[in-house]
């Protein structure tokens, strides 16, 4: 089962890198991985999503909290939450396929961020099953590149822990 941790660090240079060695130290995946200062310029969340069943995840919030730049381990998983991905695709953008990948973009309420002569970048925001979505309808017009953000979450307003 995936399970999103948002983790509260301290923002040194190393912290990400022994949180990461700690995951690839014990065999661990990460899906994905986000992480970026927080309002305190001192502290950083890192958002990630890994898999495992009640006992991996608990032993990896464990080995988290021994961490001494950890400050807080949340499984926003188990609360409700709200998630969100981004992705930018470069597609193929010639005199056939512009109209068409224009539709698709809108439906995904997505937008163009860079028309080139052949192409278009696109940016479409949402949760990860939304992201692959977009991914498998624009996949057989033409998809040149893809960068995605990774999940970053945040617990629904009154309901957090």
């Amino acid at each position: 089962m995936k399970h999103t941790l948002s983790v509260l660090l301290q923002n040194k240079p190393g912290v990400l890198s022994r949180v990461t060695g700690l995951f690839s130290g014990r065999g661990f995946n990460i899906e994905s991985l986000c992480v970026a200062e927080t309002i305190d310029p001192t502290v950083s969340r890192l958002t990630l999503v890994t898999s495992g069943d009640e006992s991996i995840i608990e032993q990896i919030t464990k080995q988290l909290h021994k961490l001494i730049d950890v400050i807080k381990v949340m499984d926003t998983s188990e609360g409700v939450y709200v998630e969100r991905e981004m992705v930018l695709i470069r597609m193929k953008a010639d005199a056939q396929t512009r109209a068409e990948v224009l539709r698709i973009i809108d439906i995904f309420r997505g937008k163009v961020v860079d028309v080139g002569q052949k192409s278009y970048a696109v940016e479409v925001t949402g949760s990860a099953s939304k992201i692959q979505a977009v991914i498998d309808i624009l996949r057989p017009i033409g998809i040149k590149e893809i960068v995605r953000t990774g999940t970053v979450a945040i617990s629904r307003a009154g309901m957090s822990k």
